[in-house]
This record gives C-alpha cells, structure tokens and sequence, in this order.
C-alpha cells in the first residue's frame, strides 16, 4: 500500500492507491459502467471523497442495488443515475444532454467496456466491441465536451488496455463482416482508446482549451468483463484471487482523474509487467502515438457516429 499523501493527490513511494485520492467536495464526476466491477470501485472512492458521483449505466435496477451499496458504506454519498447505453448513439445523445444540466461536470471517466466471443453489433449496426469501447466513448466525450469546457482544470479519462500493444486496426472492416476474433477486435477499440486521448489532446491544446484528457489502464482484473462466456466465468475470478481485484484495478482510473499527472499520460500498474500493483505512469506502443492514424481514426469516428468534437486537426 502506497503511503497517504493528504490532499495533495501526489503519489506515495510505491506508487498511487485509492488512499491517495485527495477531497473531491465540490466536483462531479461521471463515471460510465458504474455499477459493477472496476466502475463501481471507482465511483464508491469518489463518493466517499466527497464528489457527486454519476453512474452512467445501462440498467437502471442495476444502477440502483449500485447506489444503495455504496450508500449502505457511505451514508449520504452523492449519488445520481444517468441512463446510458453505448451500443445505442440516440441513448448516448440523451444521456449528454441529461448530464449537461447538471450545474458543473469536473471529470468524466470512460470506464465501460465490452468484449464477447460472438460476433455482435450495436443499434447502429456497428461491431459491439469497436462500437462501445471507442465510437460510444467518442461520441459521448464529444458531446460532452461543452459543458466540460464550463470548467477550467476539468478531465477526460479514457480507459485502455495493455493488449493495445499488439493490436491492428481492420481499417477495411471494422464492422466484421469479413472475420471477427475476439480477442484482435478487443485490442484493436483499446489500441483506437489511446489513438483518441492523443489526437483529442492534440487538438484540445491547440484550441487553448481548459480541458485535461488522461489514460489509465487497469492491469490484469479479475472482472465480469468475460461474463458471456464460460472461460470468462471460470477465469476471472481466479485472475481476481493471483492478479488484482477491481478495487486495485480502479486506482489507475483513479490516479488519472484526481492525481497530478501529466497531459496525454498514461497510467496504469506500476508492478509484474504493468498487470497490477499501485499506478504510475505507463509505457504505451509507438503505434498508439501516431499521429497519422489518430487523424484517420478521429476522421473516420466522425464519418460513422456523425458527431464531431468541432476541433480542427493539428497541422
């Protein structure tokens, strides 16, 4: 454990835990795919710092039983549902507009995801995996952006992986109707996850916009991310018992949205190859910071969700 640091946010020798999450009185903080796993951990630390929490969820029941557990912990938390689905772009659209009434948004944090061993698509007809885990976080990053700007030192946190370093984008079939394997297409939305937080760095710079936008990355977890299949079921809690469990997953996201960190960084397990252990700053792969194919994926996110973040690219 990483020794406290106060309300410094600064992290501790061994690195940055939920124990260093300075006070969070004050903010809000959108957090999506609250109501379970590494999303729940997350948005159960920020409420007991004082933030009013959004869980942006699917399931409103799912939502709640959330909310009355972490309320059941922290009486009193902050606690407010934001119907959410990112396979469905008009579900995206409502839940920025609902969210954008709120009087402040500090911190969003883009923490669902999806993987499936089965060929699945969103409402749009969008490959599920690349559908949810970049064209719903862009879409709802963008539309968001306005009311994010309101606030000045405000963050945008997107969640990626390490299997984004050996990933290749199908730029000729990024809706599967070639092939489709599970694993590359997982890869590929957390390789499009950091191509994103970089160009959209890029460009919120460029504008002089008061706009922070961070990576995290959880580890290894043992989540119920693989819940559609019986390995997913077999091996995660099994991962949760000898890798990391969300709680510990949940500090890179946490690092990231309340920590100092740097622009554009990265953060994520600091121990055993960057799969668990307290968050620091992470390596990336070279191909994440390319420039080129940050433009093409940023081009072709607007083309297919028909949202545009209304930054020029940087020449």
């Amino acid at each position: 454990m990483a020794r406290q640091t106060g309300k410094s946010g600064e992290i501790g020798h061994t690195g940055f835990t939920d124990a260093n999450v300075p006070d969070q009185s004050g903010k809000c903080i959108i957090v999506t795919g609250a109501n379970t796993g590494i999303g729940f951990e997350v948005s159960q630390v920020l409420a007991a710092r004082g933030a009013r929490v959004l869980l942006a969820c699917r399931n409103q029941a799912k939502a709640k039983a959330a909310m009355d557990r972490i309320r059941r912990k922290i009486p009193g938390a902050d606690l407010a549902f934001l119907p959410l689905d990112l396979a469905d772009l008009a579900s995206v659209r409502s839940a920025a507009e609902l969210a954008a009434k709120e009087p402040r948004i500090d911190v969003l944090i883009n923490n669902a995801g999806v993987q499936g061993s089965k060929l699945r698509h969103t409402v749009q007809g969008f490959e599920l995996t690349f559908g949810v885990n970049h064209l719903g976080c862009f879409a709802f990053t963008a539309l968001l952006l306005p009311k994010l700007m309101e606030t000045p030192g405000s963050r945008i946190v997107v969640t990626s992986s390490g299997q984004h370093k050996d990933a290749k984008i199908e730029w000729e079939d990024l809706n599967a109707e070639k092939s489709y394997k599970w694993l590359p297409r997982y890869s590929a939305s957390k390789l499009a996850n950091l191509l994103f937080v970089f160009e959209l760095d890029r460009r919120l710079r460029a504008a002089g916009a008061p706009v922070t936008v961070v990576a995290c990355h959880p580890g290894l977890v043992g989540t119920d991310l693989g819940r559609d299949s019986m390995a997913g079921k077999v091996l995660m809690p099994l991962i949760g018992q000898f890798f990391a469990t969300p709680a510990m997953g949940a500090w890179g996201a946490l690092h990231a949205a309340t920590g100092k960190i740097k622009p554009s960084g990265y953060y994520g397990p600091s121990g055993l190859r960057e799969l668990r252990g307290p968050s620091r700053e992470c390596s990336c792969s070279e191909q994440a910071r390319d420039p080129k194919l940050a433009k093409r994926l940023w081009d072709v996110s607007v083309d297919m969700t028909g949202i545009d973040p209304g930054l020029p690219p940087v020449i």
